[in-house]
């Protein structure tokens, strides 16, 4: 009777555990959803959150290859320009289809050009796949800044948003744009959870912690690794194309250079790998540390340091070693340092009780 009743007790514990957890993403919901439209500012909107949101995407997306494939990348944002020169095409050309399919479409896309520069990963690894990897960055942006087709012939070679909308609502107002982003974020953080939770994420992993032990135990790795980077490149591509249109509006094929790509590799390393939402946390970090400085120069008087550009550099040099001394203090990244504070907080009150 005594292990019927701890049996049934174990079970209840599960089950009230995971209604909470429902409740929490129904609560989360709500507040992306509703409360964050008609609560925040423009300004809040479409300078902080909004960049923090498709840049926590960006890190998603390459987290995916790095933190649990196990692979290198250093040519993200040559991915992004792809879906976003996609989805300019696909709306001038294509009117006709809906945005959520140029979205799809956009990714798809990326993805094809994702599994031919991942070809490389089949042969080599580490620094040299990495070193390979930029190849597709500087091959985009020469196409890019080259071919006026992608462009329309514009002779600037920027590529301008057009009228975004969908079932009759416009999202042409900070609002509006925020509401495409986070549905898009709410269905590719579904997917990349369900990716990294399935068959398919647990050989990832078994690649990423000893590539030989998975193919001897049955582990097809040339298909994997392809397969990693299809996906991380159609993660990119979405992206790319609400970074290009629900951001910045205008764009061209600069806009997604290597300085891009090393964002994106600096929010997984400061977010942590092997982690969804902590690539939000780097996001978040890589947004508003610039803004931050920005407030402390003006607030100290700082001018008599030199120009203004002399300023920017200064702030460049803080950012850089902010970055390194969270790395070195926490290698696992801002993620696994809530994690461990959240677990000594729990046993401090359990201590407490």
């Amino acid at each position: 009777m005594s292990v019927f009743n701890n049996v049934l007790a174990e079970a209840t514990s599960i089950s009230s555990k995971s209604n909470l957890r429902i409740l929490a993403v129904i609560a989360g919901l709500l507040v992306l959803f509703v409360a964050v439209p008609f609560g925040a500012s423009d300004y809040w909107l479409s300078s902080i959150i909004l960049p923090t949101l498709v840049m926590g995407l960006a890190g998603i997306s390459l987290n995916l290859l790095m933190g649990y494939a196990g692979l290198v990348s250093l040519g993200s944002a040559a991915f992004m320009s792809i879906g976003a020169f996609t989805a300019y095409n696909l709306i001038l050309r294509a009117p006709f289809l809906p945005l959520p399919v140029v979205l799809v479409l956009s990714g798809l896309v990326a993805a094809a050009a994702g599994v031919v520069f991942g070809l490389p990963a089949l042969r080599i690894k580490g620094f040299y796949l990495g070193a390979s990897t930029l190849g597709a960055q500087f091959f985009f942006e020469w196409v890019f800044s080259n071919f006026t087709w992608f462009s329309n012939d514009s002779q600037s070679l920027t590529i301008s948003a057009p009228r975004l909308a969908f079932l009759g609502y416009d999202l042409q107002s900070p609002a509006g744009q925020y509401l495409l982003a986070i549905s898009v974020a709410t269905a590719l953080i579904g997917l990349a959870f369900l990716i990294v939770r399935s068959r398919l994420g647990r050989e990832w992993m078994a690649i990423r912690d000893m590539d030989t032990a998975a193919s001897v135990i049955g582990i097809r790795i040339a298909r994997r690794k392809l397969q990693a980077y299809a996906i991380s490149s159609f993660f990119l591509g979405v992206t790319g194309v609400l970074w290009g249109f629900a951001y910045l509006g205008t764009s061209d094929a600069h806009t997604f250079n290597l300085d891009k790509s090393f964002q994106v590799l600096f929010i997984v390393l400061i977010g942590g790998t092997a982690t969804i939402f902590g690539n939000f946390l780097g996001a978040a970090f890589i947004v508003l540390t610039p803004i931050l400085l920005d407030r402390i120069v003006l607030a100290a008087n700082l001018s008599f340091l030199g120009d203004q550009g002399a300023l920017t550099n200064l702030q460049r040099v803080n950012f850089g070693v902010i970055i390194i001394l969270i790395l070195i203090k926490e290698p696992d990244g801002l993620a696994a340092l809530i994690r461990r504070a959240v677990a000594a907080i729990a046993k401090w009150r359990r201590s407490a009780t």
